[in-house]
């Protein structure tokens, strides 16, 4: 299986406020990369926000902004490429409205919300959570909210379900995204 896993952090309540971004990308099966960076969003940061993810303002001070994040992320997001998240409506969200504030066209490329597959293929947890979906998988989620630790976890889920559960259930559940 090959795939992309995203996730972003906000600094508000804001989808256009990514803080951080993580890929984790994964080649035949196997993590074969994984990208990170802080970006500075240019705005205020809520103190909600910082509790959960721990990123502060001064923290991104010198980091690029998405324009320049974008540049290099930009191959991975295609028309043949599969990119999921652990609930994608937001990371997908965040994507999109980031773009479109800086005035850049969202690309089209297929989606997986890894929260809808557990949902299907994992039914009677109290919860789909990330952290929940990690426990009950044996899927080690070092720093919940950390963009890097949860877009591994994510790939992981994932792997976990294609092998335990095969690709054709899994297909039902990617959408083209733009």
């Amino acid at each position: 299986m090959n795939f992309i896993a995203m996730d972003f952090e906000t600094a508000n309540g804001k989808r256009d406020s990514a803080c951080s971004l993580a890929l984790t990308i994964v080649r035949n099966n196997q993590v074969a990369d994984e990208f990170y960076t802080l970006i500075n969003p240019h705005t205020d940061f809520f103190w909600r926000n910082v509790k959960i993810h721990g990123i502060h303002a001064h923290d991104v001070q010198g980091a690029p902004d998405f324009p320049a994040v974008w540049q290099h992320i930009k191959p991975f997001y295609t028309p043949n490429q599969l990119v999921i998240a652990h609930n994608n409506q937001f990371d997908n969200g965040v994507l999109k409205s980031t773009l479109e504030h800086y005035d850049i066209e969202p690309p089209a490329y297929l989606t997986l919300d890894t929260v809808r597959s557990s949902r299907h293929l994992l039914p009677g947890l109290t919860n789909y959570k990330l952290n929940t979906v990690c426990d009950a998988l044996n899927i080690d989620l070092h720093h919940h909210h950390n963009a890097l630790d949860d877009a591994q976890a994510c790939a992981n889920i994932l792997l976990y379900q294609d092998q335990h559960f095969g690709d054709q259930q899994i297909k039902p559940f990617i959408n083209m995204v733009g």
